[in-house]
């Protein structure tokens, strides 16, 4: 253990504590603080026994914030993205934001990038584009006047950063929250071919469908039940909502952010697409599916419960269980506007159920309680959802493993495909080990280090590089 102490082992931390006696204080293995005399130290299994012993914490390797796992800079960087979110106005530029986090302007925007997959502009600009949208859905004053309370400095930069995010000019926006029907301009390097083919893989579904280019969708709107109809045949999507009641505003904004999300435009995939052109030997990645997109699902629950579903079992049957679970759970008389299809069932719904609820639908009984156990989680807000899907990546990751039937891959998996995270790896999934196996000519199949290794060269954008890969795989 001295050993380890002297060589500043981070490997070691956890595994045992350090005590000092000539300066009563007690730390990691790998504090870079000056070493003692050996006769001068002390070892001790857990932090308790330390303080027991007198000793206090060590103030550069900070023990006591390593065992509760409290990151000072990044509590930091939480309540900055707190109060942008809350007030945007107040923070003019990034050099507000370098001002107010007291951290330097290279570390706080390396501490973006690791925690949120995101530049600090580029969080300020998309809470300032989701405050202004809310308030157009909702209030009556002219956009522009909206965008100069809420911080945009100019028409264009204003313009610019809504038509990116929302897909809509600011006017079209306020037209579609009081209507049934909306169009979404698509981009020039959209890829329809390969975005129809995931949308519909799932010939079986009772939830959604496609045809002929048209995608349906049941899903949920003011808590109702409703038809959200998506045409992607021509140069924009033409989306209608047909429901038995009218739709308020937040709910017809609500229908196009699932629009957005599920046809994966609250993304760019070019950056990920110049990487690879300047990488050598990379850019077969994704030759003959550029524009290629990481779509999302609805909301951020229904990946929470597909990606428990589809641990360690096959995609035809994770489908399968899938459909039985939501017919499950259907409303006995379902509005003829849904043409058939069931919405995805809310937290409530499968909270209520039991453990023997599920097994004759062919889930284990640990899969039962996982599903069940984690919708009830949610339904009693232990789980807030809506705040994950406004934290870091690094705390939806926290708050994710700590659910009992929650993994890395699992983690991962929401946090790429429910959050939209652009960073997310979903280790250990055998579909990308064997795809990187191909795509690098090994003679094995990459475990988790190794796989953590490979992927190194698609950061910061290696969700868009998996769902490449899984495609790759499958062609």
């Amino acid at each position: 253990m001295f050993a380890r102490f002297l060589a500043r082992d981070a490997n070691s931390n956890g595994r045992f504590l350090v005590g000092v006696k000539t300066t009563g204080i007690f730390c990691l293995p790998s504090c870079p603080a000056r070493k003692p005399k050996p006769e001068n130290t002390l070892f001790f299994e857990r932090e308790q026994e330390a303080l027991d012993a007198g000793l206090r914490a060590c103030k550069r390797c900070r023990p006591d914030h390593f065992y509760r796992k409290f990151d000072p800079d990044l509590e930091a960087l939480e309540s900055l993205v707190r109060a942008i979110r809350k007030d945007p106005s107040a923070f003019p530029n990034v050099s507000a934001l370098v001002e107010a986090s007291g951290i330097g302007k290279t570390k706080l925007s390396a501490a973006f990038r690791e925690h949120f997959h995101e530049s600090p502009a580029s969080v300020l600009a998309r809470a300032r584009v989701d405050a202004v949208a809310l308030r157009i859905a909702t209030e009556n004053g002219k956009p522009l006047e909206l965008a100069f309370e809420l911080g945009f400095e100019s028409s264009s930069s204003f313009h610019d950063n809504f038509a990116k995010q929302l897909a809509v000019r600011p006017g079209d926006y306020r037209k579609l929250t009081r209507g049934k029907a909306f169009r979404i301009k698509l981009p020039a390097n959209f890829n329809r071919a390969r975005t129809l083919k995931l949308l519909g893989r799932d010939g079986g579904s009772v939830n959604e469908q496609l045809e002929s280019g048209r995608f349906s969708k049941a899903v949920r709107l003011d808590g109702a039940s409703a038809l959200l109809r998506i045409d992607a045949s021509g140069s924009a999507l033409t989306c209608e909502v047909d429901s038995a009641r009218a739709i308020s505003p937040l709910g017809m904004a609500e229908a196009h952010r699932i629009a957005l999300r599920m046809f994966g435009l609250i993304s760019d995939p070019e950056p990920l697409e110049r990487l690879v052109r300047r990488g050598k030997g990379l850019s077969r990645l994704t030759k003959g599916r550029e524009g290629l997109r990481v779509l999302l699902t609805a909301d951020v629950f229904e990946s929470l419960i597909w990606s428990i579903i589809g641990q360690q079992v096959n995609l035809p049957f994770a489908m399968a269980m899938r459909a039985r679970l939501i017919e499950l759970t259907a409303p006995r008389r379902a509005p003829t506007a849904l043409a058939g299809l069931i919405p995805h069932p809310t937290a409530a719904a499968i909270a209520k159920l039991d453990y023997d609820d599920l097994r004759p639908l062919q889930f284990s009984r640990r899969k039962a309680e996982y599903v069940i156990d984690t919708s009830r989680a949610v339904a009693s807000g232990e789980l807030d959802l809506d705040e994950l899907a406004v934290s870091s990546a690094t705390e939806v990751s926290k708050a994710l493993l700590n659910l009992r039937g929650i993994g890395p891959w699992s983690a991962n998996y929401v946090m790429m495909r429910g959050i939209g995270f652009a960073d997310s790896l979903p280790v250990g999934d055998s579909g990308l080990m064997a795809s990187l196996k191909s795509f690098f000519d090994l003679k094995e199949r990459p475990n988790p280090e190794e796989t953590e290794q490979l992927m190194k060269p698609f950061r910061p954008y290696r969700s868009l590089a998996c769902l490449h890969l899984w495609q790759r795989l499958n062609d």
